[in-house]
This record gives structure tokens, C-alpha cells and sequence, in this order.
């Protein structure tokens, strides 16, 4: 009985397999307002209008029409900004090179309007 329930809760080790898998399927069709990436002590805004999508086993961050970066979920270290509006994305891009980059991509805002 134990291992199952234990299969219904999400994973608390950053560093495991199914926590990388569910905070990718949860990163999974977001869309986004704008992404910015620190160079030189500068944050440069590199996209704008975009989504996050996992394909397979990877997770593609598309942005102003181009791949801002493209990743193998193995690679992936994320986590939301405190105040939700974003998430910071820290992995090793295979679409520029294969070098560790660290991009910070803005959701849309959405709101539901009530009748």
C-alpha cells in the first residue's frame, strides 16, 4: 500500500528523474509574455511572445518565431519566481552550442473574466 501512494505524491529530490519529468509536464504549454537572459551583469530581453513545450524527452523554449533554448529534461533545474509571474531555467542548451545557459521566461497573463 505504501508504494503506491508514493507514486501518487510529486518527488521532493530537485536532482531525480521524476521531479525533473513532473515539473516539465507542468512547464508544458505555458505561454509566455517575454524571455530575458543575464549577460555581463545585464538582463537583455532575447524573445518575446513564445511557449514552453516538452516534446519527448526534451523541453523547448520558442520565442519571437526561433528556439530561445532547447534541452534533454535530464539537464533541466527550474523554479517559479516568488511572485509566479515567471520561471528561472537553468540547463544546458543543445540548440546554441551546448553550453549551461540560465534564462528567466515570463508567463502570459491570463485572467478569466466573470460574467
Amino acid at each position: 500500500m505504501l508504494k503506491k501512494s508514493k507514486h501518487w505524491t510529486k518527488s521532493k529530490n530537485i536532482n531525480s528523474k521524476r521531479y525533473k519529468n513532473d515539473l516539465a509536464n507542468y512547464l508544458n504549454g505555458r505561454g509566455l509574455k517575454c524571455v530575458t537572459e543575464r549577460i555581463e551583469g545585464i538582463e537583455e530581453v532575447i524573445g518575446h511572445k513564445g511557449s514552453i513545450i516538452r516534446k519527448d524527452d526534451e523541453l523547448i523554449v520558442y520565442a519571437s518565431q526561433e528556439i530561445i533554448m532547447r534541452t534533454k529534461v535530464e539537464y533541466l533545474s527550474a523554479w517559479e519566481l516568488l511572485s509566479l509571474e515567471g520561471v528561472v531555467i537553468t540547463a544546458i542548451d543543445m540548440e546554441h552550442g551546448n553550453v549551461e545557459r540560465s534564462i528567466i521566461a515570463y508567463y502570459s497573463y491570463w485572467r478569466e473574466l466573470e460574467d
